[in-house]
């Protein structure tokens, strides 16, 4: 089937860069406008759950940037391609990592544009179009040179309403690795207690003071300077080269990961993980958190992620991921993030945080739990991967 480029058959609208860019002091959890960023988006619709919001004269003032229903909002910035059509007959306005994909629809259905933003030739484009900068980054203009296949209207919805049925079995799969991660995340409140309260008296302390100490034995992101990987750098094969955008269901997907030969990463000497090493996601999408599997001897990151090394005599991997996803860190990271524009937590920013270390008995004990539960995520995520690539086919 022949493909058109995207641009002819959709209008890109970037958000307002300039003098009228809302300030953080615009942006309130109340208001009159949603102001949508790449933390809103679920891959199919806005989350206006924790939605930030501009009042209406800031709105007014904005030049370019507005969407409305029919839209589809798609990230230029950290997470790449992360995307959602706006269903709600409402008006907003996007944050500058987002760019607005306007479809004509007299040639092609907005849900079909979704589905084949999501199809493997997209994701290769993407990576080909990803400018190889500090931060995974696009341009408006090279998401316009996308090559899409574009069937007449009858076989797009016809598509569309396949794809549907396909995706309802999905999300049932996806509810159950969903209900096992709630299962983590309640263990750890019934071992550890409200991590806020403290009510065990466990002992605290910074990431500085278990860096000293040796129970955190590496802490480094992937921010490799002048050193950073050029986009024609990246290869089919070779040492793993992976960001904040790789994380799916609470594990690294390597399926979305880039390449370096072993020469080139070879020189790099910051932002290198190993197996088991606790991985943070701490700019432009902040907060998820994984421990990685991996049987490659390194993998490198990128800027968007923080390695946290365990030292095992002290502190379990898998008790540091549950905590670092808990209230009692999330709450120290948020309230930093809040006095800046900069959707962002510098690793120099984290070693002031605050950990709870349980006596390790404890740990281990908690940790031989998450296992037990990862194991029957794996069998719930074959089942999810099956059915998810007969969605992307």
């Amino acid at each position: 089937m022949d493909k058109i480029r995207l641009g002819d058959i959709a209008t890109l609208i970037n958000g307002d860069r300039g003098k009228n860019y809302p300030s953080q002091a615009d942006i309130t959890d109340e208001g009159d406008i949603p102001f949508v960023n790449a933390g809103h988006l679920n891959g199919r619709s806005i989350d206006f759950e924790e939605m930030n919001y501009i009042s209406q004269d800031k709105f007014n003032r904005l030049s370019s940037g507005k969407f409305v229903k029919g839209d589809v909002l798609y990230c230029l910035r950290g997470s790449l391609g992360k995307k959602a059509i706006v269903n709600d007959d409402v008006e907003g306005a996007i944050a500058s990592s987002l760019v607005i994909i306007r479809p004509d629809y007299n040639r092609i259905d907005g849900d079909y544009l979704l589905f084949s933003l999501d199809s493997p030739s997209i994701k290769e484009q993407l990576i080909k179009a990803n400018n190889g900068s500090s931060q995974p980054n696009l341009s408006a203009a090279s998401v316009r040179e996308y090559q899409i296949e574009l069937p007449d209207m009858k076989v797009q919805k016809d598509v569309v309403n396949k794809l549907a049925k396909v995706r309802t079995i999905i999300d049932s799969r996806q509810h159950e690795i969903d209900l096992l991660d709630e299962l983590i995340k309640a263990r750890f409140v019934e071992m550890f207690g409200n991590p806020v309260e403290n009510p065990k008296g466990y002992r605290v302390d910074t990431l500085q003071d278990l860096i000293d100490a040796g129970d955190i034995t590496y802490h480094l992101d992937g921010n490799h300077g002048g050193d950073y990987p050029r986009s024609e750098e990246f290869v089919s094969e070779g040492v793993p080269y992976i960001g904040a955008n790789c994380i799916s269901n609470g594990e690294i997907d390597f399926s979305l990961a880039k390449y370096l030969t072993v020469e080139r990463a070879g020189k790099l000497r910051k932002g290198i993980a190993q197996n088991e090493d606790v991985l943070f996601a701490h700019n432009a999408t902040v907060g998820p958190t994984v421990v990685l599997h991996t049987t490659e001897p390194k993998v490198i990151l990128s800027t968007s992620l923080t390695a946290y090394r365990c030292n095992k005599e002290s502190i379990m991997p898998e008790y540091l991921a549950t905590y670092m996803k808990s209230d009692g860190f999330v709450m120290q990271y948020s309230s930093e993030m809040k006095q800046t524009t900069r959707n962002q937590v510098p690793v120099t920013a984290q070693k002031k945080y605050l950990f709870l270390i349980p006596p390790m008995e404890e740990q281990k004990a908690f940790s031989e739990f998450v296992k037990q539960v990862d194991k029957s995520k794996v069998v719930a995520e074959k089942h999810w991967n099956i059915h998810n690539i007969c969605l992307v086919a």
